[in-house]
C-alpha cells in the first residue's frame, strides 16, 4: 500500500519523517488523525518498527479506539498481520505504568503497592467529607466541590500540601493546605489514587527511578502525542522523561485551538517545543478540507490578533462559499426567534442537514430550547442536560411547586436537605415511611410527626425549621411577582449563597444557570403567566419527546463543540460578557484563550456560519434587559467576509409548511444581500438607518392604496410603534384586517399578543 497517497506535501513529510523531534502544527479540518494514522502505519509497515516500539497518546478514549481502529484497518490493507501499537490516553497510560512497576515507588510513597485503587469523584466527596468531620469543617466554610477543584489545581501544577502552605496569602489557603495534606494522608491509608495522582506518580517514579525510565526509554523508539497544545505540566514532565534517549517525540497539535488554560492546560508547552527540543522539524499543515473559503479567512483574521502563536493560515482549494452572516437582535429572545426561522428555511430545502448552534455559557440555551419548541425543531443539548433538567434548576422549581402545592410529596423531598440544613436520609426515610402508613403528603406527615416529637432533638429542630421557612415563603408568596418569588426563594434557602461559595469547575455554570432561570421567571411576568403557568410552562419545556438523533439540532457550548463539525453553525451570544466572558477582561493572556474559543467554534462550520448577538440582554438575573456591546471579535472580521442578515427578522411560528410557495419566496428573500460591515459604529449607522427606511422601502413601488393597506395591516417583519410598550417587530400575524391577531416582539417587553383593531399600534415611518 501506498501510504502517501492522497496527502497533500505538507502530510506527505510529515508521514515520512523518521528520526528526531518532529512538531505538526496542524489548522482546524487540516486532517491530522489522518496524518497520525498513516504515520504510525508507515513506521510499522515501511520502517519496521515494531508496534509495540511505537507509544501513542491522546486525551479521550474515544479518540485513542478510533486511531487503534484506523492504524489497524491501513495495516491490514497492506497485508500486514494485527498488531497494536500502544495508543492509549495519558490516564490509562500512568495505570498500566503504575500496575507494571509501581513497586519501586514504595520508598517515595509508604505503603503503596501497583494494587492501588483508583478513586473516582464520588469517592473522593466521601474521602473529603470525612476530612471535614475530623477538622471540625462544616460545608459552608470551605465547599466539598471547591476544596477539590483546588486540591485538583495544585497537583495538575505539581504543588504538594506543603507548597499550598508557603503559598498561601490568606487563612482561607493555610486551612486548604491542612485539608490538602489530610486528604492525601486519607487516600495514601488506603492505598489509593485519584485521577490527578495517577499522572503525578507516573512522573515521580520515572523520575527517581533511573532503571525503570531506562526501561521505558529502551522500549519505545517512537512517541506520539495528538492535542499537545492541551498538556498540563503533568503531562508535559512525562513526554520529556519518556524521550530522554532518543527524543523521536511527534507533537501534534494547534497552538490556536488551546481552550482549556482554566483546566491546567499550557500553552507554553507547544509554542516553547523547540526550545525543549532544539533538533526539532516543524511542519505546518495549514490546507482545510472541512470549511469554505469565506469561512476560514474569518476566522484566520481573528486568530491572528493574538500574539501567543506560532503563525499558520487556514486555505482551502475549493472555491465559493457564502460570506459569514451577521445580525444584530433587539434582545435573546428575538435572536432565538432568528436562528428557530433560519433553522425552519434551511430544513425545507435539506431536511437532513446537521446545524448546531454554539454558545459561550451553558445558561444561554434556555431561549433557544423554547424558541425550538416554537417551532417543532427536535434538539439535543450536546455535553450536558437541557436548561430545565440541570440539577439547579430542578431544585429552585421544586421548591416553587412545593409552595404551590402542598400535597406535592416528590417536590418537598427533594428539597428536604437542599441545601444542606442537618436533615439526613434516615430522616427522610422515616418522614416518607410515616406519610405511607398514614395516607398522608410529606408536608402533613412532618406536621404530624412534629406535633408528636417523633424525631430525634437535632432532627426535630431542623426540620422545625425547614416547616417555618416553608410557611413563611407561602405567606409571602401571593404579593410577589414571579421574579421575586424565585429571588426571595434561593436568597431565603441559602441556595444561591452555597452556589456562590463554591469554587469549583462548573459552580459559575450553575450560579448563571439560576440567574437565566430569574430571568425567565420575568419574562414569563411580562407575558402575564401566574406561578401555575410559568410551572406548567417549564414542564412541558422539560417533556423529553422521542428525538430522532440524526434529525436534531446540536445545541453546545463552544468548548464542548472542540472537534467537532457541522455544515451550518449558529454561534449566539457575540457579546461583551460573553464572548469575551466577562471574567477574561483583567488578563490579555485569557482575552486570547477566548479568541482562540471563537476561532474553534468558526472553524466547527463546514459551509454556513451566521455570528448573532443582540442589543439589549436579560443579563443572568432577572431584571430589565441591558444595553450589550457586540464583541470586540466582530470587529476583527473584515468587512468583505460577512454579510448583514439583520433587515430580515424572523417569520417566527409562521405555518410555511402549508403555504410552501410563500416560503420559498421567503427563503430567496433573505439569501446574501452583500451588505456588509467593517466597524461596530457603522453597523450602529447601518441598523439606525435601516430601521427608519425599511417601512418607506417596502412601500416604494406599489400603488398607494396597497401600500396604505399594507401599513394598516402591519404585516410580518414591520416595525410598529405600541403606545405603552414602544417600538416591536410584527413576528406573526392570525387573519385579516384589523381582526387580526398580531404576535409582536417588544424589547424590554418580551413577546405580546395583540388583536390590531384594539391596540392603537401605529407602523414606523
Amino acid at each position: 500500500m501506498n501510504f502517501l497517497e492522497g496527502l497533500n506535501p505538507q502530510q506527505q513529510e510529515a508521514v515520512c519523517h523518521l528520526e528526531g523531534p518532529l512538531l505538526i502544527l496542524a489548522g482546524a479540518g487540516s486532517g491530522k488523525t489522518r496524518v497520525v494514522t498513516h504515520r504510525i502505519a508507515r513506521l510499522i509497515a515501511v520502517a519496521g518498527v515494531s508496534p509495540r516500539q511505537i507509544l501513542a497518546v491522546t486525551f479521550t478514549n474515544k479518540a485513542a479506539g478510533e486511531m487503534r481502529e484506523r492504524v489497524a484497518r491501513l495495516l491490514a490493507s497492506c497485508g500486514r498481520p494485527a498488531a497494536d501499537p500502544w495508543v492509549s490516553t495519558f490516564h490509562s497510560f500512568a495505570v498500566r505504568l503504575l500496575r507494571q512497576d509501581g513497586a519501586a515507588l514504595a520508598d517515595l510513597r509508604p505503603g503503596f503497592t501497583p494494587k492501588f485503587t483508583i478513586y473516582d469523584e464520588d469517592a473522593q466527596a466521601s474521602v473529603l467529607k470525612a476530612v471535614h468531620r475530623k477538622l471540625g469543617l462544616d460545608e459552608k466554610t470551605l465547599p466539598h466541590r471547591a476544596a477539590l477543584a483546588a486540591i485538583s489545581r495544585a497537583k495538575s501544577s505539581g504543588r504538594t500540601p506543603q507548597d499550598v502552605y508557603k503559598l498561601a496569602t490568606g487563612p482561607k489557603d493555610s486551612q486548604l493546605a491542612v485539608v490538602y495534606e489530610e486528604y492525601e494522608g486519607s487516600l495514601r491509608q488506603a492505598n489509593a489514587l485519584d485521577f490527578d495522582d495517577l499522572l503525578l506518580e507516573a512522573v515521580r517514579l520515572l523520575r527517581h527511578d533511573g532503571r525503570v525510565r531506562g526501561a521505558y526509554n529502551e522500549r519505545f523508539v517512537h512517541l506520539m502525542i495528538d492535542e499537545y497544545q492541551d498538556t498540563n505540566r503533568s503531562q508535559y514532565e512525562l513526554v520529556r522523561l519518556l524521550t530522554e534517549l532518543r527524543q523521536n517525540v511527534c507533537a501534534v497539535g494547534d497552538e490556536d485551538q488551546s481552550i482549556y488554560g482554566w483546566r491546567g492546560a499550557e500553552i507554553r508547552n507547544i509554542l516553547d517545543f523547540e526550545r525543549d527540543y532544539p533538533s526539532a522539524r516543524v511542519i505546518r499543515l495549514e490546507q482545510n478540507y472541512r470549511s469554505t473559503k469565506p469561512i476560514l479567512e474569518a476566522a484566520s483574521a481573528l486568530v491572528s490578533h493574538n500574539s501567543q502563536r506560532r503563525g499558520k493560515w487556514l486555505w482551502t482549494a475549493e472555491s465559493g462559499g457564502v460570506p459569514v452572516g451577521m445580525f444584530e437582535a433587539e434582545d435573546g429572545e428575538q435572536e432565538a426567534l432568528f436562528v428557530g426561522d433560519q433553522i425552519q428555511r434551511l430544513r425545507w430545502e435539506d431536511p437532513a442537514v446537521r446545524i448546531a448552534v454554539l454558545y459561550r455559557t451553558n445558561a444561554q440555551s434556555r431561549q433557544f430550547e423554547e424558541a425550538f419548541r416554537r417551532y417543532s425543531i427536535p434538539y439535543l443539548v450536546v455535553g450536558g442536560f437541557s436548561f430545565y433538567q440541570r440539577a439547579e434548576v430542578r431544585d429552585a422549581l421544586s421548591y416553587l411547586r412545593a409552595l404551590q402545592s402542598p400535597q406535592d410529596s416528590v417536590s418537598l423531598m427533594r428539597i428536604l436537605n437542599t441545601p444542606a440544613r442537618g436533615i439526613g436520609k434516615t430522616t427522610a426515610e422515616q418522614i416518607e415511611r410515616f406519610a405511607r402508613e398514614h395516607s398522608l403528603s410529606a408536608w402533613q406527615a412532618i406536621q404530624e410527626m412534629l406535633a408528636q416529637r417523633l424525631f430525634p432533638v437535632r432532627a426535630q429542630a431542623a426540620l422545625g425549621a425547614f416547616r417555618n421557612l416553608v410557611e413563611e415563603l407561602r405567606r409571602e408568596m401571593e404579593s410577589l411577582s414571579l421574579e421575586g418569588l424565585l429571588r426571595l426563594v434561593l436568597s431565603r434557602t441559602g441556595y444561591l449563597e452555597m452556589l456562590e461559595a463554591d469554587q469549583s469547575p462548573g459552580s459559575e455554570a450553575r450560579v448563571e444557570n439560576l440567574k437565566e432561570l430569574l430571568s425567565a421567571a420575568a419574562e414569563a411576568g411580562l407575558r402575564g403567566d401566574d406561578l401555575s403557568g410559568f410551572l406548567d410552562h417549564a414542564a412541558l419545556v422539560s417533556d423529553a419527546d422521542q428525538i430522532d438523533e440524526r434529525a436534531a439540532v446540536s445545541l453546545l457550548t463552544l468548548h464542548n463543540a472542540k472537534g467537532m463539525e457541522f455544515p451550518v453553525v449558529f454561534m449566539a451570544g457575540m457579546e461583551e460578557g460573553l464572548c469575551p466572558h466577562s471574567r477574561s477582561f483583567d488578563s490579555e493572556d485569557m482575552i486570547e484563550e477566548e479568541r482562540r474559543l471563537c476561532y474553534v467554534g468558526m472553524t466547527r462550520a463546514q459551509k454556513r456560519l451566521t455570528l448573532s448577538w443582540a442589543r439589549l440582554r436579560r443579563r443572568f438575573g432577572g431584571g430589565s434587559p441591558e444595553p450589550a456591546m457586540p464583541s470586540r471579535f466582530l470587529r476583527e472580521i473584515p468587512r468583505k467576509l460577512t454579510v448583514d442578515l439583520s433587515a430580515h427578522p424572523p417569520a417566527a411560528e409562521l405555518d410555511l409548511f402549508a403555504e410552501r410557495a410563500m416560503a420559498r419566496e421567503a427563503v430567496q428573500r433573505t439569501a446574501y444581500t452583500g451588505k456588509t460591515y467593517d466597524s461596530l459604529e457603522q453597523v450602529r449607522q447601518f441598523f439606525a438607518a435601516r430601521g427608519k427606511a425599511a417601512p418607506a422601502a417596502r412601500a416604494a413601488g406599489q400603488a398607494p392604496a396597497a401600500a396604505s393597506r399594507r401599513k394598516r395591516e402591519s404585516p410580518v417583519g414591520a416595525v410598529v410603534v405600541h403606545p405603552r410598550f414602544g417600538r416591536g417587530t410584527v413576528l406573526r400575524r392570525e387573519g385579516e384586517g384589523e381582526e387580526a391577531k398580531l404576535t409582536v416582539s417588544f424589547p424590554g417587553h418580551g413577546l405580546k399578543k395583540i388583536i390590531q383593531k384594539y391596540s392603537g399600534l401605529k407602523t414606523d415611518a
